[in-house]
């Protein structure tokens, strides 16, 4: 996950606090200049800084605590609200409507990153339902046709643009148009960019702006420009009008925090942040969810929108049924592996879980993990159907292996490593087993048969631990007992 570094020492800091026998003014301030360092150094303004812990010290006077509050939570709930303050605009974006035209205007300075933001904006449009359109009214930067071409041809997604043509005002007119009467519901424009904020570049975003009428106009913003980003967006919102932003190579550096925090004060949405190259290194951007999973309490309701994504609704009441047998198969490792390369990165994905820390997964490591998993699954597409259905470990005599290795083109040894794996996994399955299958409109059902007892056997002791011991993970089953989200996800909600 992006940021790791910010939110890796803002939870270290939380964490000390915690293990403190007595929280004292001590123990407090020591945790605050921690949180105030590590905000600092990811460059967020001064001030807001020093307003943040002046609060945090309003909202958690020792003094005037009874014995009986319990310090710890008042202290990182404080955290937390202060952390969302810093990071929220106050007022939402416009969001398009399925079926209804839109047409979203990007803005931004050359070498932000605005081609391929569009193209990932329309990629995550695309994936949700939406029919969108990309028109490339960048006639100043040679090549810039040429690349989105190439991006929305790769994402399947239709474009217009003109190699003849300079005026960007009239292809911006006519590509809005044509897409118009294909129906198309996101029609996109990509706008020229200048080395600076010129005048000239100001008044070509205002012609296109009045040309095309634009329902949303997104400045796009590099991360790496850190606090000065305050600047820039006030100078674009006061040209054209900016009504969200997206923020850019949001992993590439410290710098990011610093520019989410300068981009709110100016009281403009973010919405999105990119994370990476890829078409799916794109996050929705939501503060309270975002904070959630930068201290490392997870964000529930993103992971199941993962899950639904990727899960089929009519496949997952017969992933419950194979849970509660307890049968865990080859076949059944390798469905699961592909549900997670569908979900998108995996530290994106990691991120999301209640304790897992984003430092765990660093961005070299996410990607060795992607391809151990591919690895598996051509070494598992070499087996026999009886390999792959049977739960019998013993199966998997010397000549077997020999013979998959051969068919995948991988040492022995890496059948062998896949083999371990399948033994772990199928471990970890087996504890699910007699989970019994909650019926339509039996909410509480899956909090009732899976408890915490249960869980805390298959959680890994560290994942435990940062959760907040079995006192933590009786709430967070609580939490998923009451979602519809969970339910749906095993086809146990109201249809």
């Amino acid at each position: 996950m992006v940021l790791a570094q910010l939110g890796g020492s803002i939870s270290r800091a939380l964490q000390q606090m915690s293990n403190a026998t007595i929280i004292d003014e001590k123990v407090l301030n020591e945790c605050l200049n921690e949180i105030t360092r590590a905000l600092l150094q990811s460059d967020v303004q001064f001030k807001l800084v020093r307003d943040m812990q002046t609060n945090i010290k309003k909202i958690v006077n020792l003094d005037d605590l009874a014995a009986g509050h319990n310090k710890r939570k008042i202290i990182q709930q404080a955290v937390f609200n202060e952390l969302c303050k810093m990071l929220d605009p106050g007022k939402p974006s416009f969001t398009p409507k399925k079926g209804k035209t839109s047409v979203i205007m990007f803005v931004g300075l050359q070498g932000s990153g605005k081609t391929t933001t569009c193209t990932k904006y329309a990629y995550y449009h695309q994936k949700k339902g939406w029919k969108p359109a990309l028109v490339c009214a960048d006639t100043f930067r040679a090549g810039a046709f040429d690349q989105l071409k190439q991006n929305a041809t790769k994402a399947k997604i239709p474009f217009y643009g003109s190699y003849m043509e300079s005026d960007p005002v009239k292809i911006a007119v006519e590509g809005v148009e044509r897409f118009k009467k294909e129906n198309c519901d996101l029609i996109i424009v990509d706008t020229s960019g200048r080395h600076k904020q010129e005048a000239s570049l100001f008044e070509e975003m205002r012609q296109v702006s009045e040309a095309t009428k634009p329902d949303l106009v997104i400045f796009v913003m590099d991360s790496s420009i850190g606090q000065a980003a305050f600047d820039q967006a006030q100078a674009f919102k006061q040209s054209v009008s900016v009504g969200a932003v997206i923020v850019t190579k949001m992993d590439g550096h410290a710098k990011g925090g610093g520019a989410l925090s300068a981009v709110a004060a100016t009281k403009s949405p973010v919405i999105f942040i990119g994370t990476g190259e890829h078409m799916d290194e794109f996050e929705v951007f939501d503060v309270k969810p975002f904070v959630s999973r930068l201290l490392g309490m997870g964000d529930w309701s993103g992971f199941m929108d993962k899950i639904h994504e990727v899960v089929p609704m009519d496949q997952q009441p017969e992933l419950l049924q194979k849970l509660s047998e307890g049968n865990f198969t080859l076949r059944i490792m390798y469905e699961q592996f592909q549900n997670i390369l569908k979900m998108g990165p995996i530290g994106q994905v990691f991120s999301m879980l209640p304790g897992f820390s984003s430092e765990l997964m660093p961005k070299g490591r996410e990607k060795e993990s992607q391809a151990k998993i591919k690895r598996y699954m051509t070494m598992m597409d070499s087996m026999t159907n009886e390999e792959l259905d049977s739960n019998n470990p013993k199966l998997m005599n010397e000549s077997r292996m020999m013979r998959i290795a051969r068919g995948a083109g991988r040492p022995v040894r890496e059948v062998m490593e896949m083999l371990d794996e399948y033994k772990r996994l199928a471990k970890i399955w087996s504890k699910m087993k007699g989970l019994k299958i909650p019926k339509k409109g039996e909410m509480s059902a899956l909090s009732r048969n899976m408890n915490a007892q249960h869980m805390s056997k298959v959680l890994p002791p560290q994942m435990l631990k940062q959760i907040g011991g079995m006192g933590g993970l009786q709430n967070l089953m609580k939490q998923m007992g009451s979602s519809k989200d969970m339910m749906g996800m095993f086809g146990g909600g109201d249809k």
